[in-house]
């Protein structure tokens, strides 16, 4: 690769009714334009941007993630979004894509082959991989000529031992199905954590880190020394912690159980576990945790208290477990919505661990946003709060992979 506009990598997250993106030019690593856009196959779309720090608001009727592609190149061209005089100046385009399956364990240039391989992972990411598929198809449709590189929320956790992804079902399901725990959010974990050994001043791969990326969709990964051998999601991104709206770990006879007394079908069973669980189940209020804490705090509504006590609870759980399989931490980090966000949560949750010679720094604690360590110097553990960036972690694979061919 040569040239100045080589290195402006445009960087896709297409879900099945959104197109997130971000043009980074990764000479300083600077997005030079942000943007969202919203309600994709409906007549109501909209676009969401913000460029040279304006945010701008575009209404449109977008019934493809093709169309939605190309007008979002058209913004990035022409206009108050302009911030590029052709497409000659984007370089290479990455796309985060959620299911690699056991094909991938890093990111790849997608080719033909790597293509049909995502294809066979449907069935594992229903609600995703499709989506993510036509980003990647409309791509090189608007862009024939430029590489394109994929990034696999799946990847990061490949180095997982057989012990901490298997099921104790018949092993012919592994087999035939693929049936195994996966996990999810490896982007972000990967970002967070080398991040994480930066901020300690020592190798990622001298540390004991947990990784705790609570949003709406929430997990935990225990990374021993720079490599993911366990983490809370499993064969799809419902188990692991109470969400806001995903159940996380239950009975698995509880569907079972459901389906026979309330008279449901597996799609219904499926739906109440995914979208009607969690923190809005319990509460009975919303899946956003603002709105919990202000029933709970101000209202003194007791279901968004206990809906608050479960979610802290499992996070708990979890920590002190991955804390038990590496035989000692020496980081925990938050970030997501929630932990990046949430002071109130952290200093609930870290309450737990002032046996681990853990000391909160109640001030530094207040932070919200910000990459900032909470704990205090002489805490034995070390806390940090740090917003992820699944974004630049795509554009640095994506410039790296490039480079090569």
């Amino acid at each position: 690769m040569c040239g100045e506009w080589t290195m402006n990598v445009l960087v896709f997250n297409c879900g099945s009714s959104s197109i997130k993106y971000q043009l980074i030019d990764m000479t300083n690593e600077h997005p030079t334009a942000v943007g969202l856009l919203e309600r994709v196959g409906e007549e109501s779309s909209l676009l969401k941007y913000k460029v040279r720090g304006e945010k701008v608001e575009l209404p449109c009727s977008i019934p493809t993630h093709k169309e939605g592609i190309s007008l979002i190149l058209n913004t990035l061209m022409h206009g108050e979004g302009k911030v590029i005089d052709s497409i000659d100046e984007i370089g290479s385009i990455g796309h985060r894509v959620v299911h690699a399956g056991e094909e991938f364990s890093g990111s790849v240039l997608l080719t033909d082959d790597v293509m049909s391989a995502l294809n066979k992972c449907i069935p594992l990411a229903p609600l995703h991989n499709p989506a993510n598929i036509m980003g990647i198809d409309a791509c090189k449709e608007l862009m024939p000529t430029k590489p394109q590189v994929g990034v696999f929320d799946t990847a990061f956790h490949q180095t997982m031992d057989p012990k901490a992804f298997i099921y104790a079902i018949p092993y012919k399901y592994y087999k035939k199905h693929g049936v195994r725990r996966y996990g999810f959010h490896g982007t972000s974990h990967r970002f967070v954590s080398a991040e994480a050994a930066k901020m300690a001043g020592k190798s990622i791969n001298d540390m004991k880190i947990i990784s705790c990326h609570l949003g709406n969709g929430a997990s935990i990964a225990a990374i021993q020394y720079g490599k993911s051998i366990d983490t809370s999601m499993g064969f799809t991104p419902l188990e692991g912690l109470v969400m806001g709206t995903r159940s996380g770990d239950i009975d698995p006879a509880i569907p079972l159980f459901l389906q026979q007394v309330e008279h449901l079908t597996c799609s219904e069973v499926n739906n109440i576990l995914n979208k009607k669980s969690g923190v809005k189940g319990i509460s009975n209020i919303s899946s956003d945790m603002r709105d919990i804490e202000q029933a709970a705090w101000n209202d003194h509504n007791k279901n968004a208290q206990l809906a608050l006590d479960t979610y802290h609870y499992h996070i708990v759980k979890y920590i002190g477990a991955y804390a038990a399989a590496m035989n000692g931490v020496d980081a925990i980090v938050f970030t997501g919505g929630v932990g990046e966000n949430g002071p109130e949560s952290r200093e609930e949750i870290l309450k737990n661990f002032t046996y681990l010679g853990f000391d909160l720094d109640h001030g530094r604690n207040k932070c919200r946003g910000k990459q900032v360590e909470i704990s205090t110097p002489d805490s034995k553990l070390k806390v940090f709060v740090i917003p992820t960036n699944e974004e630049l972690v795509i554009a640095r694979d994506t410039i790296e992979i490039v480079e090569k061919f």
